[in-house]
This record gives C-alpha cells, structure tokens and sequence, in this order.
C-alpha cells in the first residue's frame, strides 16, 4: 500500500510538463488548443499503474 502512494506523487508533475509544452505550442500557432492537448498528454503520461516489484509469481 505505501509503494502506491509513493509512486502516485509524481502524476501532477507529468501534467505540467505537458500543460508547459502545450503553452510553448500555443506561443507559436496562437491556438489555445494545443493547451489542453498538453495537458491531456501529460495526464496520460503520470497515469501509469505503478510497476510492484514484490509480485509474486512474476519470475
């Protein structure tokens, strides 16, 4: 229980490198969309299930 919580701090971080450089885009194109592309990327990049590697049964 306490290696999912651990492994679930960093997902915000994902979101604002994605929010980041979907503002870097917009800067360029002037289309506030590719802000919420950024931020939708970097969703699905911290919304990984975390690798146990006390599985049993893996090896």
């Amino acid at each position: 229980m306490n290696n999912r919580l651990k492994n679930s701090k960093n997902g915000g971080n994902w979101i604002g490198v994605g929010t980041a450089v979907g503002a870097a885009v917009f800067a360029t194109t002037n289309e506030p969309v590719w802000i919420a592309v950024g931020v939708a990327i970097g969703a699905a990049l911290g919304w990984r299930k975390p690798n146990d590697k006390n599985e049993k049964g893996s090896g």
